[in-house]
């Protein structure tokens, strides 16, 4: 480490940590690993605790590091976050470093939100929502027409929540969390009921079943949901988790960062595609087998819905584990064979498995869901992960997330047109 006490010349313009630390776009505790690995010189400053770095040798670091940016970029790079939240590896995937599919196994979705968020497990976490910010969000969703999506109404009770919220803007850790463990429970019960004579009181998953279902509940039927909400609360950088890192950079406050990612689970590619794998596998029980349907798909060039995952080169571990699950279930057998007739009669044009698609298909076909239930069930889930790393977010420099333009159009100066 050069970490000097010797007297600085008069024409040597001198940065402290802070302004070291954003002209280089890293946290202060950064600015020290550079001193210490020999990157950047530092001198204390006189009587104080603090040190002091040459403004050229700093401005020289940034040149250097954009440079290798932009060669990693030209490389063909993809965008790199760092996060300490979920690892991808080996076909398996991790909570801060803790097997995903056995903490799903072993605690409630509310406990794994708590330790996704915090690092620390709450026994018996529940989540409940105050009376007037529920009421706020069901006045606004009940205004919307019947055909509404479910994302849809996510989106509104969301808005509404964060409308009633005026401390909404206060990104503290504490109020954060506190807003986290407000506005999943408000998005549950802002969804009108489908199941008559339900009351909104116990676990999470019971009462968003009676917003997927009219089927009475029973225990194996909400473990699995309740396990299927453990499974998805995150899963690294999705599409939907970088538009919430995005806005988060920009300093959006929570509910509007969850809105952020609201507004791109709606796609096919994404939250959506759960409703694909349900339509399906309601095909494949209706024509009693999976050639033909598969072969439909096929001569269409559609993708197979529920098969393959980018990150993973043999079985989805969250598939692995709710398939495990739904042969618990009687009901779930005939959608659970259609399954496994997708994956066989799919695995002779293309060896792909079975991803969670396909299994949330198996239980929401046979819990008498509609196709969107998978959707809903994905944005409940997910809201934790979001906030968890719009958390993260928050600790590091604002708007980082500003990456810059390639312009490919015309040089100027070009006329003014007509």
């Amino acid at each position: 480490m050069r970490d000097q006490e010797a007297p600085v010349g008069p024409a040597e313009r001198r940065l402290s940590t802070k302004e070291t630390a954003e002209l280089l776009g890293v946290k202060p505790e950064t600015v020290y690993a550079y001193v210490s690995r020999g990157q950047l010189g530092s001198h204390r400053v006189p009587g104080g605790r603090g040190s002091t770095f040459d403004a050229a040798e700093v401005e020289a670091l940034a040149r250097r590091n954009r440079r290798e940016s932009a060669a990693t970029a030209g490389a063909g790079a993809e965008l790199s976050v760092r996060t300490r939240l979920t690892l991808i590896e080996g076909d398996r995937y991790y909570f801060r470093g803790v097997d995903a599919t056995e903490l799903a196994a072993r605690h409630t979705y509310e406990e794994v939100a708590e330790w996704l968020w915090t690092g620390r497990l709450r026994p018996g976490a529940a989540f409940t929502a105050p009376e007037a910010s529920a009421a706020v969000a069901r006045r606004a969703v009940d205004a919307l027409p019947e055909h509404a999506s479910p994302t849809d109404r996510l989106r509104v009770a969301a808005i509404a929540a964060a409308a009633a919220d005026p401390l909404r803007f206060d990104l503290s850790e504490d109020a954060v969390l506190g807003t986290a463990r407000v506005l999943i429970p408000t998005l549950v019960d802002a969804l009108p009921p489908v199941l008559h004579g339900h009351r909104d009181e116990g676990p999470l998953a019971r009462r968003l079943w009676a917003r997927l279902t009219g089927r009475p509940a029973d225990d194996a039927s909400l473990r699995v949901l309740d396990t299927a909400l453990a499974l998805l609360v995150d899963h690294d950088l999705a599409a939907s988790t970088l538009a919430v890192r995005v806005a988060a950079s920009a300093r959006a406050h929570a509910y509007a960062a969850v809105s952020a990612g609201l507004g791109v689970i709606e796609g096919p590619l994404h939250g959506a595609a759960g409703g694909l794998a349900h339509r399906l596998i309601l095909e494949v029980l209706d024509r009693g087998s999976a050639g033909p349907v598969i072969a439909d798909e096929l001569r269409e060039g559609r993708r197979i819905p529920g098969l393959g995952h980018r990150l993973y080169t043999g079985e989805d571990p969250r598939a692995r584990a709710l398939f495990t699950l739904l042969e618990d279930l009687p009901q779930a057998a005939p959608a659970l064979a259609a399954a496994r007739d997708i994956v066989a009669t799919a695995a002779r044009s293309t060896p792909l498995h079975a991803n969670v698609d396909l299994a949330l298909a198996v239980f929401t076909t046979s819990s008498a869901m509609p196709a969107t239930a998978s959707e809903t069930v994905f944005a409940v889930a997910r809201t934790a992960g979001w906030i968890a790393h719009a958390l993260e977010e928050y600790g590091e420099r604002p708007l980082r997330m500003r990456p810059s333009g390639r312009y490919v159009g015309q040089r100027p100066p070009q006329p003014l047109p007509e």
